[in-house]
């Protein structure tokens, strides 16, 4: 278990490596946006180009940071279910949710995404939009995006397991730390249920 835990922490930083490249992608969708803006109010110039590299960009983001946003337990999850459940109960529902959705979604997506990237890559698919984009990257996007998912939630099935056999304190890297509109959410609920208390 110990060679399997070196390895979770493997791919654990990796992920951290590829969610500090990812801002480097949104500052670039934000600049390429805000040119494109720039240029087609001043000037009257466009470009399909433009947009569809916002679009890449886009999609960059959000495929290659799954992995990332799982490590960071930064995923949705049904917080008044969860809340009431012990860690243990938590951990075992995760352990079953890697197993049975995670591991199967992304060994398919990657499946069936791979042949889309390499019959573009291999015919030069351009977008059909006049002034578009070479295809291949963005379908290059979903095999690399879902194979870093698939990597990162080994690392989690390992973290749990290791935590469910008493070998780790938590069975995650880093626990969800609350939004300011969360404990803004909180704050007013409690006030308000103070005041009706009062009345």
């Amino acid at each position: 278990m110990d060679a399997l835990l070196k390895l979770s922490a493997g791919v654990d930083a990796f992920s951290n490596l590829i969610g500090k490249l990812i801002r480097w992608l949104v500052l670039a969708s934000v600049l390429i946006s805000a040119a494109n803006a720039i240029i087609r109010k001043a000037f009257n110039i466009s470009s399909n180009g433009f947009l569809e590299i916002q679009w890449y960009l886009f999609a960059g983001v959000f495929l290659l940071g799954s992995g990332f946003a799982f490590m960071r337990n930064a995923h949705v999850r049904i917080d008044f279910i969860s809340g009431k459940l012990s860690k243990r109960a938590n951990t075992i529902i995760d352990i079953l949710g890697i197993l049975v959705f995670i591991v199967p979604l992304c060994l398919l997506m990657v499946w069936l995404s791979w042949p889309l990237f390499t019959n573009a890559l291999a015919t030069g698919e351009m977008s059909q939009n006049a002034g578009g984009l070479i295809r291949w990257p963005a379908y290059l996007l979903m095999p690399l995006g879902f194979g870093l998912l698939f990597l990162q939630a080994l690392s989690e099935l390992v973290k749990r397991i290791a935590f469910l056999k008493g070998l780790r304190d938590e069975p995650m890297s880093v626990e969800a730390v609350k939004s300011d509109e969360e404990i803004l959410a909180e704050e007013l609920a409690a006030a308000a249920a103070k005041k009706l208390a009062g009345a």
